[in-house]
């Protein structure tokens, strides 16, 4: 650690417990992600985050798989605090998981801390053996 003398916080010793070995998407801990309200709930926008380092692990090969990932939402009445979403992604670093179930898994996750009226989850994982996968999952609330 750059600092030895600065205390983890309770989210990034949760987001830290899948690092070092291998582990499945269940061990994953929502509860790292955290909410702030949002302060105009009569007035629908969209908020679009993207990270360009969001990896998993291959549950087939055993080998890294690296995605630009893209979060759409319109939220109701709470947005997602980022430092709690960048720890939250952080954690999928050594989970084996098929990405077409790490995106399911990060879009069922953030439905429930939000309850947004709509989210869509898309990944474009970097060419392996020449294919590239693009994954993406949405959801719009029920009237």
């Amino acid at each position: 650690m750059i600092y030895p003398d600065r205390a983890a916080s309770s989210i990034e010793e949760k987001a830290k417990k899948t690092a070092g070995k291998l582990f499945l998407p269940k061990d994953i801990d929502a509860g790292i992600l955290q909410t702030i309200v949002y302060e105009y709930p009569k007035r629908k926008i969209t908020v679009e985050l993207k990270s360009d380092e969001f990896t998993c692990v291959c549950p087939f090969s055993g080998l890294p798989d690296f995605a630009h990932l893209t979060i759409r939402y319109v939220p109701r009445k709470k947005l997602i605090e980022l430092k709690a979403l960048k720890y939250y992604l952080y954690a999928f670093r050594n989970v084996k998981v098929y990405n077409e179930h790490a995106i399911n898994k990060i879009l069922e996750d953030l439905t429930k801390v939000l309850k947004p009226y709509e989210i869509n989850v898309e990944a474009e994982f970097t060419s392996r053996g020449g294919i590239k996968n693009k994954v993406s999952a949405s959801l719009k609330a029920k009237k």
